[in-house]
């Protein structure tokens, strides 16, 4: 086991500063498509999140309820679930999303939907009351008010878009439902990962988690970095 260990590290030093271009295309793409999915989330994630965390409207305990149940949802199941709705035969076939990278993205952002609502409004809610509470004796308006919460807790919103980008990076079961780990296309890091395994490529898989991983640290470090300074 330690020898295999120690094989993936040489394995994945090798791929990458020899600039194996598959590996480099893969990571590339895998970056481009979980990013895509991290920013479709926020478009619509945040703002639900905002209005659990800052406002009160009839429904927003079922809201947040659904938000957490669906925190744990099985990504093959969701994969699934697509895959029956964009097949050529689904009710959403006409859209063309099945395969694509695009649908891969549409995937993982559902995907990690709850997550960004359910972790960015706790941040919301966690915030000091006393601050809101000051800036309404100040005057300021409900408006700038809940802008000056948001403002507070914009480092655990960040943390909640990281966590959410992570997520989608390495998850697998959309990826390879919606994506079908096409070479040159839709196959991403999970995806080439299950691939090699399955051929028995264990140093070669294993070189490619530690550059998974790799990624997914030095994102959050950078995160932990900034936030420091």
């Amino acid at each position: 086991m330690f020898d295999t260990i120690m094989a993936a590290l040489g394995e994945a030093f090798h791929l990458i500063i020899s600039g194996n271009h598959e590996v480099y295309s893969i990571v590339w793409r895998s970056l481009g498509v979980s990013g895509l999915a991290t920013l479709l989330a926020c478009l619509w994630g945040i703002p639900i999140a905002i209005a659990l965390g800052l406002y009160s409207f009839p429904g927003k305990k079922l809201l947040m309820s659904l938000s957490n149940a669906f925190l744990g949802i099985p990504t093959v199941a969701l994969g699934l679930l697509l895959f029956l709705l964009w097949s050529q035969s689904g009710p959403l076939g006409f859209m063309s999303l099945l395969y694509t990278p695009i649908g891969i993205a549409i995937g993982q952002s559902i995907l990690i939907t709850p997550i960004l609502v359910s972790f960015t409004s706790s941040a919301l809610n966690s915030t000091d009351v006393e601050m809101s509470d000051l800036a309404k004796t100040l005057g300021a308006s409900t408006f700038q008010t809940n802008f000056a919460i948001i403002r507070e807790a914009l480092w655990a919103i960040l943390l909640a878009v990281t966590a959410s980008f992570s997520r989608a990076f390495a998850e697998l079961g959309v990826a390879m439902m919606v994506g079908g780990n096409i070479r040159n296309v839709t196959r991403v890091l999970t995806t080439f990962i299950a691939l090699e395994t399955a051929k028995g490529e264990i140093a070669f898989s294993l070189a490619l988690g530690i550059i998974l991983m790799a990624i997914i640290l030095s994102i959050t470090l950078l995160l932990n970095y900034c936030r420091r300074e």
